[in-house]
């Protein structure tokens, strides 16, 4: 799903989708995702320290998942979009060999700021492992 054209505004409408994304959750993901955030925790890389937790699995930290989130927005809008503000909440943890599906849909657009608020979900098998905004200004 990547866009090399960037959107323009006068583009995008309030209630236009925004095309899914399916991201397999790896091992490689999780582990990668917490050590180039420098979140070394074990729960995020060591299967044992995870189980000890209570977790099935290692489990992706939360700065992973808002690139993932911010990856998903920008591929739609296109490179020349300026991200200004990205709000989530968590919910379902992203185990290994699940996988997350994004979705999204444009809320509102404001004409005088050429900003379009867009709302994100990203799911697994056990539900939304992320919800939220984003905020862009389009050329």
């Amino acid at each position: 799903m990547t866009s090399k054209k960037t959107r323009r505004f006068d583009e995008v409408r309030p209630g236009e989708s925004l095309p899914d994304l399916a991201i397999p959750i790896t091992v490689a993901l999780v582990a990668s995702g917490a050590i180039a955030t420098r979140d070394y925790f074990p729960g995020h890389h060591d299967l044992q320290a995870a189980r000890e937790l209570g977790s099935p699995h290692i489990f992706m930290n939360i700065l992973t998942t808002s690139g993932l989130a911010q990856r998903y927005v920008e591929a739609w809008a296109g490179p020349l979009a300026c991200f200004k503000d990205l709000k989530i909440k968590l919910g379902a943890p992203n185990y290994p060999g699940d996988t997350m599906t994004f979705s999204g849909e444009v809320l509102a657009t404001d004409p005088a700021r050429r900003t379009v608020d867009v709302a994100l979900k990203g799911k697994n098998s056990m539900g939304n492992h992320v919800t939220g905004t984003a905020t862009l200004v389009l050329p």
